[in-house]
């Protein structure tokens, strides 16, 4: 079944009881079949002396960013990246980031976006299950990638500097402060850097475009599902573009002379696709932030006045805690959206004050997604962003509620797993068609599902209300982090006999992973082993996913089957 023919259809009367919410023109969306950057570059054209990326100052027009995009396809080319090859990037947010992700996307290869903080042991496996043979990476990465790259198939390493694109005497700053703490040896064979790279593109002659359709991969990203199980999540031109559409009616005020605030990550399907791909297709600038911090939030607004802020919780949970945003004006901001975990009733609440205590009319929207649906698949718009909800399904997509046990739909207000179909959903999971099957369901109606492992209900307006979560997982600055997996890599250590992996409150993150351990028979518990079990940890996970805390025990709570009762040690840490 060709799902954007599908969603096609007209719907002339109200099929669901959130259609009232949208006009009968927008209650559907139709989707050219064209690749992601040439649905961007359509756009584009109409608005080319706009600024599309604003980088510590460095403005970017669009038609400036499209001559770019053009050039680092044809340096790409003269690497020789062909169609479907996979580039990885890991990069934070800069220009060249931008730039590389839609080049790789227009010659028909596929992009491999990954955490440039990520664990050696991460970013190996990510580079061999995707069969990258290109990288473009931060420099911060350089040590990593060299000390791997003789296990992978990469045959290039392009290395950027965050300077590369900031002003003459702020990268100078930078060099000073950063760079030269850095031990990088100069281009070789393997290794070349983002200026050598990208002058090889004015040499190369050929055409680089290569047309793609909807339903072909454009994206690789990455989630543990519901299982914990580190996926590569395969993501179509056709699951991009349909938000680009669904943010057009969603988002209808938004346009030039609109800006983004871009903090979330590139390598968050949130940021990649609603903070960067969705503002550039409606005209605004995004604000590039490579590193956010906390600390001096008030002065990006105070500097940049934007007029869109997208973040997570704990990014609103910064916002109104930064004693230095009393007198700050936000009257320009006309939306305020956070996802990526839920926010309670009472945080909504205090950021809604928040605004109006600083002259901002409006109020925040919370949306629900995962990246297996390409980020948004709900949100408070239009009117239907009721206390402690998430909104109502975006155009084309549509959610249910099945009984856990019987699989039947249930009826208003009661809470079943959500359930979600649409174009956004994304392609598979690269070579692992079992977790595939378990993810997306085939229902009657011969439409795929996403089973989420999330609990929630719906009321009678077709507005979502999450509830909780059915898998164990935390939400570490918005980041999913997977206990099980954290206790996997922990067990590998030959030191460590048993371990469990709880989240404890964080006044900033809002949770982050205490691990117990239980050492193996003869082990003595002191400060080598402690300084070795983190070391093993900084090697092998995510800096977000490594512990905050550590506790050596005798034993662990069990339960009658013999597992680590995470239940018991969870009521432990609140007494």
């Amino acid at each position: 079944m060709n799902i954007f023919k599908w969603m096609k259809k007209k719907n002339d009367k109200l099929e669901n009881p959130w259609d009232k919410y949208y006009d009968e023109d927008k209650r559907t969306i139709e989707v050219p079949d064209c690749s992601i950057y040439r649905y961007f570059e359509r756009k584009a054209y109409a608005h080319e002396d706009i600024v599309a990326l604003n980088y510590f100052g460095t403005k970017i027009t669009y038609k400036e960013l499209i001559k770019k995009i053009d050039i680092c396809a044809k340096a790409l080319k003269s690497q020789g990246v062909r169609k479907n090859d996979v580039v990885t990037i890991c990069m934070p947010n800069t220009p060249e980031a931008v730039i590389s992700f839609y080049a790789v996307n227009k010659i028909g290869a596929i992009a491999n976006i990954i955490h440039p903080l990520s664990s050696q042991e991460e970013i190996k496996n990510s580079i061999i299950q995707t069969k990258t043979v290109l990288v473009i990476a931060i420099n911060l990465a350089y040590a990593t990638l060299e000390a791997i790259i003789d296990e992978t198939e990469v045959y290039k390493i392009v290395i950027v500097s965050a300077k590369d694109s900031m002003p003459s005497l702020l990268g100078f700053g930078y060099l000073l402060t950063q760079e030269l703490k850095m031990n990088i040896s100069k281009s070789n064979e393997t290794f070349i850097y983002w200026n050598e790279f990208f002058e090889r593109g004015y040499s190369y002659n050929s055409n680089t475009e290569v047309e793609r359709d909807n339903n072909d991969a454009a994206i690789y990203l990455h989630s543990g599902g519901t299982t914990g199980i580190p996926k590569n999540i395969v993501l179509t031109n056709g699951n991009v573009n349909s938000v680009m559409e669904q943010a057009k009616i969603i988002f209808p005020n938004i346009g030039v002379g609109d800006s983004l605030l871009g903090i979330l990550p590139l390598f968050h399907c949130f940021g990649l696709v609603v903070c960067t791909c969705a503002p550039l297709a409606l005209g605004a600038t995004v604000i590039l932030v490579p590193q956010f911090d906390a600390k001096r939030f008030d002065k990006l607004i105070r500097k940049y006045k934007p007029t869109i802020i997208a973040g997570v919780p704990t990014l609103y949970e910064a916002l109104i805690t930064n004693p230095y945003m009393l007198n700050v004006d936000m009257s320009m901001v006309k939306y305020v959206i956070s996802g990526g975990d839920s926010l309670s009733p009472e945080k909504n609440k205090k950021v809604n004050e928040f605004l109006k205590e600083h002259n901002c009319d409006a109020h925040i929207m919370q949306g629900y997604g995962m990246t297996e649906t390409t980020g948004p698949v709900s949100i408070g718009a239009l009117g239907s962003d009721k206390p402690g909800s998430i909104g109502i399904p975006l155009p084309g997509n549509k959610i249910k509620i099945l009984d856990l046990d019987t699989k039947e739909e249930k009826k208003y207000g009661e809470i079943g797993e959500i359930c979600i179909t649409g174009p956004i959903l994304m392609k598979e999971y690269l070579d692992n068609p079992e977790e595939t099957k378990k993810m997306m369901v085939k229902h009657e109606d011969g439409n795929l599902w996403v089973h989420t492992g999330d609990l929630g209900y719906m009321d009678e307006d077709g507005v979502l209300f999450f509830v909780q979560r059915l898998k164990r997982m935390l939400i570490v600055s918005g980041y999913n982090v997977y206990p099980s997996y954290v206790e996997e890599v922990i067990l590998k250590h030959p030191k460590v006999e048993l371990c469990g992996v709880i989240g404890i409150p964080h006044p900033y993150k809002v949770q982050v992973p205490k691990a117990f351990i239980v050492l193996k028979k003869g082990v003595e518990v002191n400060n080598d082993v402690l300084k070795d079990i983190k070391e093993h940890c900084r090697k092998n996970l995510a800096k977000y996913m490594i512990p905050k805390e550590f506790v050596f025990r005798d034993s662990l709570p069990k339960t009658l089957i013999g597992k680590v009762n995470y239940r018991e040690l969870e009521k432990e840490e609140q007494n």
